[in-house]
């Protein structure tokens, strides 16, 4: 491809790291790339995101996308709205990242050696339900900000620990810090945490081509569509408290023949006595070809435990 594909970016760290691994992969076929920061509403408000919506952030970039500024969105797919927006197209879901949380702590202290009352930030009604159900005895507290300014408040005394997507850790090469990763018994991640997602015009046919054909990952792409699924059946934002993983399992067929298949993991919030909140959980198996299907399902029998008091913006 003789063109420079020019690729959108938030200007924070995180998304200028993993918009720099997608340029390096397509400067490795030969394609010279450009990269663009557009700063979004989302980077200029510093509001709770449950109250200005995870969309806020990618809108910008598709308007752009939509002008023909730029050709390409490197998204975290986590923060993408599950409603397609029309023109544009998902060419690619590279390989996915640990998609596990991770705790920074002082004193390289784990989730369960922190005494109760000690406080936790996190910004995720997700995290923040999760964390209660636990019944550690936490107090968390509502926080905004980059990594950095996040992992500040545990060096410098104002939180016990923080807890941070491990992938976004890795990106920026703050991994090292983590005092624990969270184990998903405990804390199922956000729906397509650590994946990727890089995002065209659909009439761009030779972008999307490359990209399909160089970047995309067969099998993240069904976890992630399994996940998402899950997620739009319970018509619930990307900021509700609802957790998912999926992962590629292998199994046997009914003529003992080992076949690949989708494992989906969900929990929702639901209301417990008193007011209070809990989390269901359901798990579910099915064929890898049958991801978005296996999304609707667990999202019904989530809904069939209780998980109608989800709270949280639609998208």
């Amino acid at each position: 491809m003789s063109r420079v594909i020019r690729i959108g970016t938030r200007g924070s760290k995180l998304a200028l790291a993993q918009t720099g691994t997608i340029a390096d992969a397509l400067r490795a076929t030969g394609v010279e790339v450009e990269i663009v920061p557009i700063t979004t509403p989302g980077d200029r408000s510093d509001k709770p995101i449950p109250q200005i919506g995870v969309g806020v952030f990618t809108s910008s970039l598709r308007e752009a996308l939509q002008r023909k500024e730029i050709d390409l969105i490197v998204h975290s797919l986590k923060d993408l709205p599950t409603t397609p927006e029309p023109g544009l197209v998902v060419a690619a879901i590279p390989p996915r990242a640990d998609p596990r949380d991770a705790l920074i702590a002082r004193d390289g202290l784990t989730l369960g050696e922190l005494p109760p009352g000690s406080t936790v930030g996190t910004g995720s009604l997700r995290r923040t339900a999760q964390l209660r159900a636990l019944g550690l005895g936490l107090e968390i507290v509502p926080i905004r900000g980059n990594i950095d300014t996040r992992m500040r408040k545990v060096a410098d005394g104002v939180l016990d620990a923080v807890v941070l997507a491990r992938a976004g850790l890795a990106r920026i090469g703050r991994d090292g810090e983590i005092t624990e990763t969270l184990d998903p018994i405990q804390m199922l991640p956000a729906p397509a945490q650590g994946a990727l997602a890089l995002e065209c015009r659909a009439a761009d046919v030779d972008v999307e081509h490359l990209l399909a054909s160089t970047l995309d990952d067969e099998g993240t792409r069904a976890a992630v569509t399994a996940e998402r699924a899950m997620m739009a059946a319970l018509e619930a934002g990307c900021s509700s408290p609802i957790g998912a993983l999926a992962e590629i399992v292998e199994d046997f067929d009914a003529e003992g023949a080992v076949v690949e298949r989708i494992s989906l993991r969900g929990t929702a919030a639901a209301e417990g006595e008193n007011g209070a909140v809990d989390m269901v959980r359901a798990i579910a198996l099915a064929d890898r070809s049958e991801a978005e299907q296996l999304g609707r399902t667990l999202a019904a029998e989530l809904l069939d435990l209780g998980a109608g008091a989800l709270s949280g913006p639609a998208q």
